[in-house]
């Protein structure tokens, strides 16, 4: 019970240092005949391993993970019942120094919790007439062993040589180990965890083991993660053996471990030489897909060598492939990128000298990770421990938990993380209780907004992070791109207002509804007045001012269509490559559709130059990037400081994947009701999408080919759903309940049909027919870069083209265009008579 401690906080009598050796306690215990159940309770300022008997005890990894310390510290609890005998028994447990004692963040500051690794354990022993209690005081040994340093970003060494035989067991003598020290810490931090552990998910063969130009081994898992390497191996005493991780390799085959900055993510073996060896670290986790091995007593084998996938243990509800592969590997590198950043809090990146909770990052994020993920434990967990930090300093910092040495400040999507995640959950699993907990933490945000506005009710001074890595952004300014950061705050401000108001009334907070719905309309008229044309033009004609407005409810409908043509443009003026940062890149797509320009959201979505959704996937990647271009195409890293390879916030795409291109849509609370509404586009001939929701499974396939269209869809229990039929001739609404249902009808194909009116920028879809209007073009316009198009051409369709010429040639030029769009024949025919 944690109300109930007996044992206390001991520790190593002097501070932790850089590379000090991680301390061992233990101690030795009775226990008498007619034990019932034994419960141990743990947990550690630092990461506990903890044993019994010699036995490693549960299965999670990276204990107790990482929360707000100082304001909640997690106690596991674990049944060790079995690994218990009548008469002398032990107890031992290592701390390795973790996020409580070791360096955090790009400045490498070390203590930002204690100055020291700390344990507390309970082992409580129920007889069934009595329970006896041990835990931690000042009977217990500390010592060291094998784990000579360790540290997040650093890595583990191991000297198996000093790993004290049976210190975990009875009979050991310590009598050479010191008496532990009382170490002060407040227990009323301490709290039964509400979100799973982080546990070993998987292991993965090595897909390649290579020799690099220089002799060097390195093995390729074919795949980036989070986690660390198990080995095998057999060798002499006091060999060592070194594993460095990274995201990449260079051009020329070599390890390249720029992405990790001044993270070593090193790990270290010393052999004992006794025998076949079998080793990993405890007390690190690295972001890698590659690892350089060397030391190994001649070649490591294939099976010698296994990744350990790490994450925190969610449950996956979410599905979605089409007949697209590239847009299929999109999808899964989101998921990977997902696991790879919930190793127990939402980070940005795994590998690097930084693996933070930023806020920005998962508010982006949240409606993919919702769908993919129970992440209801995880997110409550940490939305805590952001309401708990809020509360301390009256902000909400820009990243949970907060190591930063600087103080935040109120900004828009990173800080209203704390409205719009909670409305988000609460939408995603229907229960108003994730408002309720949050709630406080919700208003306290607004009202310290509300009086930082303007005359106007503008949100316009203070920092903001803008459109954060717009791609147009300088290299040295992330926050520098084309969108006015306070647009952006305004746009976000309209948004968050709304989704408070509504949490109010959900909770029947009445007064504070309607306070925060006049506010709301207040911040919309405001960014109305400021930004928006009576038309519908949007300032900075940025596709990310244009996406927020759209999508935010800020615009009337004939504002919206205007809004939605002025996007069009823009992105087709783009080359249908990203012009958006972490603001407007989740949103972009669904504006685009959601104004009846689907064509250009897939345009936008299958474009492969960079930069682009599908440009890191034709490069090889296996994750999403921090920037679309972090590998340029010569196969170098894009050396701004700020190239991870693992950072999901831009997978946010996926959530207009799983809705639009899927058509699976949440229409009410916890999915009570469903909108079925998929939206066929881009060549794609089918997609398949299922989301494991808190009523049952609720699926959607669709299948368009040779004419005809097929329409498969799973209600779950409890849920109704309005399915819009996809091309359908009727264009047909039906409305079902649980169960399954499906539907068959003719649809048109969605071959294009081209003719002269149609833009160059959609012909140049098609390839075939593209390279042969180039052929006939460019023996009218030499010297013209035809095959580019370029951003202006793009616009122009083929009877702008032609009325260029004189109107004799116009005419012949017609003539000749018009045959080749209606058949390759016909085209080569052309093209020969004017030759």
């Amino acid at each position: 019970m944690l109300d109930q401690w007996q044992a206390s906080f001991i520790s190593a009598a002097a501070p932790s240092a850089e590379g000090d050796p991680a301390p061992y306690f233990r101690r030795e215990f009775e226990v008498s005949p007619g034990l019932r159940r034994a419960m141990l309770h743990v947990t550690a300022l630092g990461i506990v391993a903890p044993y019994v008997n010699g036995v490693r005890v549960g299965d999670e990894e990276l204990m107790p993970g990482w929360t707000s310390y100082r304001h909640r510290l997690m106690v596991s609890g674990h049944d060790v019942t079995h690994l218990l005998t009548p008469g002398p028994n032990a107890f031992g447990a290592v701390v390795g120094e973790g996020w409580a004692v070791g360096p955090l963040t790009w400045e490498n500051r070390r203590h930002n919790y204690t100055d020291r690794p700390a344990l507390l354990a309970q082992l409580e022993l129920d007889f069934g007439d009595r329970v006896e209690v041990l835990g931690t005081d000042g009977s217990f040994r500390v010592g060291t062993g094998g784990v000579r340093a360790n540290g997040i970003y650093a890595g583990e060494t191991f000297d198996t040589r000093l790993e004290p035989d049976g210190w975990d067991r009875p009979g050991f003598d310590d009598t050479g180990w010191n008496r532990a020290v009382p170490f002060v810490w407040d227990r009323k931090t301490l709290q039964v965890p509400t979100a799973p552990p982080i546990r070993r998910i998987e292991e993965l063969a090595p897909k390649e083991i290579l020799t690099s130009p220089a002799g060097r081994t390195i093995v390729d898992f074919g795949q980036n993660f989070s986690g660390w390497v198990r080995m095998t191996v057999t060798g002499e005493a006091g060999k060592t053996i070194t594993l460095r991780h990274a995201e990449l390799l260079t051009p020329g085959g070599e390890l390249d471990t720029e992405t990790n900055r001044t993270a070593a993510a090193t790990d270290r073996y010393t052999l004992r030489g006794d025998g076949e060896e079998s080793w990993e670290p405890r007390f690190t986790f690295h972001g890698f897909r590659y690892v350089e091995v060397d030391g190994w007593p001649g070649e490591p084998g294939a099976d010698a060598i296994r990744a350990v996938v790490i994450h925190t243990d969610m449950a996956r509800t979410g599905w979605f492939e089409t007949s697209h592969p590239l847009v299929n590997k999109l999808h899964e590198n989101t998921v990977w990128s997902m696991r790879g950043n919930f190793v127990g809090i939402p980070t940005d990146c795994p590998q690097r000298d930084e693996r933070l909770g930023w806020t920005g990052d998962i508010n982006a994020f949240a409606p993919t990770a919702a769908f993919l993920y129970d992440v209801r434990g995880v997110l409550g967990s940490w939305l805590r421990d952001l309401a708990a930090e809020q509360q301390e300093t009256g902000n909400v910092p820009m990243v949970v938990p907060d190591v930063l040495a600087t103080g935040s400040t109120p900004t828009a999507l990173w800080g209203d993380v704390a409205i719009s995640l909670p409305w988000l959950l609460y939408q995603e699993y229907g229960d108003p209780a994730i408002l309720r907990d949050s709630y406080a933490s919700m208003t306290a945000f607004m009202r310290q907004i509300e009086p930082a506005l303007d005359e106007h009710g503008l949100w316009s001074s203070g920092f903001q992070f803008g459109d954060w890595l717009d791609p147009d952004a300088p290299a040295g300014n992330p926050a520098g791109g084309k969108t006015d950061a306070h647009l952006v705050a305004g746009a976000y401000l309209c948004k968050t207002t709304r989704e408070l108001a509504q949490a109010a009334s959900v909770l029947g907070e009445t007064e504070d509804a309607e306070h925060f719905g006049q506010l709301a309309e207040r911040v919309r008229a405001a960014f109305r007045r400021e930004y928006v044309t009576e038309a519908g033009r949007v300032v900075n004609e940025s596709a990310t001012a244009y996406a927020l407005a759209i999508m935010f409810g800020i615009l009337d409908d004939d504002q919206r269509a205007t809004a939605g043509r002025q996007l069009a443009e823009l992105v087709r003026k783009a080359g249908f490559t990203i012009s958006t940062g972490f603001a407007g890149t989740p949103l972009i797509t669904d504006a685009l559709s959601g104004t009846g320009h689907l064509v250009e959201a897939y345009e936008l979505l299958l474009q492969k130059k960079p930069p682009s959704f599908l440009y890191p996937v034709t490069m090889g990647a296996t994750t999403i990037w921090e920037r679309w271009d972090s590998i340029l195409p010569d196969g170098t890293l894009n050396s701004t400081g700020m190239t991870s390879l693992n950072h999901y916030a831009l997978g946010a795409v996926a959530d207009w994947l799983h809705r639009v291109v899927g058509g699976l849509e949440r229409a009410e609370p916890g999915w009570r009701h469903i909108r079925i509404a998929p939206k066929p586009g881009g060549g794609l001939r089918s997609a398949h999408t299922a989301h494991q929701t808190v009523l049952g499974r609720a699926e959607v396939r669709w299948t368009h080919g040779d004419g005809e269209m097929h329409v498969e869809v799973t209600v779950p229990p409890g849920a109704t759903a309005t399915v819009e039929l996809p091309r359908h001739p009727e264009q047909l609404v039906e409305h079902v309940g649980s169960g399954s249902h499906s539907w068959r009808y003719p649809a048109p194909d969605e071959s294009a049909k081209f003719d002269m009116d149609t833009p160059l920028w959609e012909i140049q879809r098609n390839d075939t027919v593209w390279a042969a209007i180039v052929e006939v073009l460019r023996s009218y316009f030499p010297g013209v870069p035809i095959e580019s198009g370029g951003d202006r051409m793009g616009m122009m369709s083929l009877s702008t083209v032609a009325a260029s010429l004189p109107d004799g040639g116009a005419a012949e030029l017609e003539r000749v265009l018009e045959a080749a769009l209606k058949s390759e024949e016909s085209l080569a025919a052309g093209a020969e008579a004017q030759a």
